[in-house]
């Protein structure tokens, strides 16, 4: 009975995503401005009343990354006014930030392979050297230094993030770990089509790809949340079944 009403819910929760997706594909396609302001501050809101249907817990840095993320989706819809781009980008380096420090209290880098370690610095290495030229670029076709200086704290803290989750991923080759890699690769490019789209060249499809996979980002950091939840009462569960058995022997 659980089984299958865990089945039916998964199927809403993903036929919920399906429906969102559909509606920011038709906004980008119509180009109509109402539409695309709105629509893409709806996924966080729809996704999470799904979310609280079935599950209870949210953790606090969770309810923070949700928080700044929404201020920033909101922010964003007013994308002719730069005072609202460069809040944007205050609220996003904060939901980050957030997503950052749920990684670091799981990740043990001095445990990890020195092969692997290695690897790790030198990807890390290589991302920072591409958003250093990025950076450069920008700020010849940007005039604001704010602008740029919030693109590049935004996106060290999204370089950090990749490195933080690829490296958990190494380590811990489990659902939960390989989840939170999808979900900080989503975001990585999700920010870099809405600059492309904000800076360089305007396209429906650039639009409506940065907000389908910013909405896939969402989804899959929610089936993480899901994920955690059970392996901790697995865990639970295991550590009173050992708690008993040391009772009775």
């Amino acid at each position: 009975m659980k089984d299958s009403i865990l089945l039916s819910f998964n199927k809403v929760f993903f036929g919920v995503l399906l429906l969102l997706v559909a509606i920011n594909i038709l906004g980008s396609y119509s180009e109509d401005v109402l539409f695309l302001q709105t629509t893409k501050a709806l996924f966080i809101p729809a996704l999470l009343i799904l979310f609280f249907i079935k599950n209870k817990a949210l953790s606090l840095p969770l309810i923070s990354f949700f928080l700044f993320s929404f201020l920033g989706d909101v922010s964003l819809a007013f994308n002719e006014n730069f005072i609202y781009i460069k809040a944007s980008s205050v609220f996003y380096f904060l939901s980050y930030m957030c997503l950052i420090g749920i990684a670091i209290s799981k990740f043990k880098f001095f445990e990890i392979d020195k092969v692997v370690g290695t690897y790790l610095i030198v990807v890390f290495l290589i991302n920072a050297y591409f958003l250093y030229t990025f950076y450069g670029v920008l700020k010849a076709i940007v005039p604001d230094s704010l602008e740029v200086f919030l693109f590049g704290v935004k996106n060290i803290s999204l370089i950090l993030l990749i490195f933080l989750a690829f490296g958990k991923y190494l380590a811990n080759d489990t659902k939960p770990s390989i989840l939170f890699l999808m979900v900080a690769l989503c975001l990585v490019f999700s920010t870099i089509l809405n600059y492309v789209s904000l800076y360089y060249v305007y396209n429906w499809s650039f639009v409506m790809l940065e907000r389908v996979i910013y909405a896939i980002g969402i989804y899959l950091l929610l089936n993480y949340v899901i994920e955690e939840n059970k392996s901790a009462i697995t865990n639970n569960k295991t550590q009173d079944s050992y708690n008993s058995d040391n009772i009775f022997a």
